[in-house]
């Protein structure tokens, strides 16, 4: 066999079930081994889509898949996405063709230094010089992907390599389990805990896997303990919990933030410091903190752990839950309690609004959590849409909502939910875009429609980047011109075949967005957003004082 035939018996044999992409030349070869394989192949109609599709079925599966582009530009289009999934922890496999290594050391058309690229947004990349390199290459790369932390690996394959006779074999798939933390370390972090008054936890990305979802959930109903989660970590509490603190993350201070002031101990879990930097929760350095998580704490003034618990998340908290067998505690869990009371009040405000021709947030994301389940999966864009989402759609399970709050990329949404459909076949699928980031990987409408994917994406229409401006009005009390036009939206998804709805009315939006998601195949919402409100909250959190 050639060596595209052995890389694809490779990945068959990692247990890989999707590859998106957009093929070119250099890899032809491994296009028609693919044909052969039972991998599934999904042509996108551009390569960034590919990767977002690959992106969200590594952070529901927790198993990698492959996004696939030629060499040169189509590389180059791939890595937004990469990227993405590479800050965001989802496991990925990034492929690329490469013109022949008899041309890569002058000028020659479409090389460029592939390699050399991705190394900035992936855990590794790698060229395969030697077709006997193939399974030590892909076994390599798919167990790093999927290593916590999890993340986006890069093979190149150039052309005349894959072309090349070979008699090895792929290698044996060997999985390890993870390293757990010492017993010793764990007495402390349950001496602390016990001693402290009024305790808190950070819940991060790391919680959102099913097991420490799980543990953590057991550990709060022994001990009381609020969480708050960041924006990735939504669901790894139920929303209904008595100790589910809601979200924390917008940069300016919310009402959860009072509970972390009140607090004299905070334990982070699962916690990336690129979702919610520490200089916002602890602005002094005073804090007491517990890290549990993957890897060793990142290195800032604003968070040094005094005790740093280091291994499996799941297993950490398994063992908290074994010292508190039996324990009692006393705690103070007033503030808490105010704070989800306060808060809830803020997530119900305008649940009852009514308002004609145009629709206000909190409304939109009350009506959009009635006619979603407790199992069904939401997806947000990038914009302002995302802050709204962010703090008023809490979830009850995890990965439940997906928001891409590392690299923070928009045109995120419509693509993912692509590949949240083939996951999750049986689910209802909810994607939330801005119109600007709607309209940034509007191609692969046509994708959806081809694949007859059960998706409803809701587009929040204000002609403008809506965030931008919110910030910049924030910041200088005015804004640089930021609108721009919008296609007819109905006439847009009658021509890629969708169903179109466009709702103008509050009471008239939940009955028909529950329609489209009844519907069979892609259906596009369309709602004018109120972000009259967004200005509105920036008041009203400026104004929040915590109880002392």
């Amino acid at each position: 066999m050639n060596a595209s035939d052995l890389f694809v018996k490779c990945l068959e044999q990692e247990g890989i079930k999707y590859i998106f992409g957009v093929p070119g030349e250099e890899n032809a070869d491994f296009m028609m081994s693919l044909e052969n394989s039972d991998i599934e192949f999904i042509l996108t109609r551009h390569e960034q889509g590919a990767a977002f599709m690959a992106e969200i079925y590594g952070r529901l599966t927790g198993q990698p898949a492959g996004c696939l582009g030629t060499l040169g530009p189509g590389a180059t289009n791939l890595i937004t996405g990469v990227a993405d999934s590479n800050m965001d922890r989802a496991p990925m496999l990034v492929l690329t063709g490469q013109g022949a290594t008899t041309r890569l050391h002058k000028e020659s058309h479409q090389v460029m230094d592939v390699v050399e690229m991705f190394k900035p947004v992936t855990k590794w990349a790698t060229t395969v010089l030697h077709p006997d390199n193939i399974p030590e290459i892909v076994r390599k790369a798919v167990r790093l992907a999927r290593t916590e932390k999890p993340g986006a690996v890069h093979i190149e394959l150039p052309e005349d390599v894959a072309k090349l006779p070979t008699t090895t074999s792929p290698l044996p798939v060997n999985r390890f389990r993870r390293p757990v933390p010492d017993e010793k370390i764990m007495k402390m972090a349950f001496d602390a805990i016990s001693s402290a008054r009024r305790p808190i936890i950070i819940a991060g990305n790391g919680c959102i896997r099913k097991r420490a979802s799980e543990q953590l959930r057991q550990f709060c109903e022994k001990t009381g303990v609020g969480v708050i989660s960041t924006f990735m970590a939504k669901g790894c509490v139920d929303m209904d919990a008595p100790y589910c603190l809601y979200t924390i993350g917008l940069g300016a201070k919310d009402v959860v933030a009072c509970a972390v002031d009140a607090s004299d101990l905070v334990i982070t879990i699962g916690y990336d410091m690129v979702e919610y930097h520490p200089q916002l929760w602890n602005p002094d350095g005073s804090k007491k903190i517990i890290h549990i998580d993957f890897l060793p704490a990142e290195i800032d003034q604003n968070y040094l752990p005094e005790v740093e618990i280091v291994g499996d998340v799941a297993h950490a908290i398994w063992m908290l839950n074994q010292l508190s067998e039996g324990q009692t505690f006393d705690f103070d869990l007033k503030q808490q309690n105010e704070t989800r009371e306060q808060m809830r009040g803020e997530l119900e405000s305008l649940k009852d609004d009514q308002t004609k021709g145009i629709i206000k947030p909190q409304k939109a994301l009350w009506d959009v959590r009635e006619a979603m389940g407790p199992h069904d999966i939401l997806l947000s864009d990038v914009g302002a849409h995302k802050m709204w989402i962010a703090r008023h759609y809490q979830c009850h399970e995890p990965n439940t909502c997906l928001i891409p709050n590392g690299f923070c990329s928009m045109g995120f949404a419509l693509p993912g939910a692509i590949a949240a459909s083939i996951v999750s076949p049986d689910r209802k699928i909810l994607a939330i875009c801005g119109d600007a980031g709607f309209m940034m990987n509007v191609q692969e409408m046509e994708t959806a429609a081809r694949l007859k994917s059960n998706i409803v994406v809701l587009v929040w229409e204000d002609n403008a980047y809506g965030l931008i401006a919110w910030k910049q009005t924030n910041e200088f009390g005015k804004h640089t011109p930021l609108d721009f036009g919008n296609p007819d939206w109905m006439q847009l998804s009658s021509a890629f075949g969708w169903h179109g709805h466009k709702v103008t009315d509050s009471e008239n939006f939940l009955p028909e967005l529950r329609k489209a998601l009844d519907e069979p195949g892609p259906s596009l919402v369309v709602i004018p957003i109120d972000y009259s409100e967004n200005m509105l909250l920036t008041k009203r959190l400026g104004e929040i004082t915590c109880p002392i």
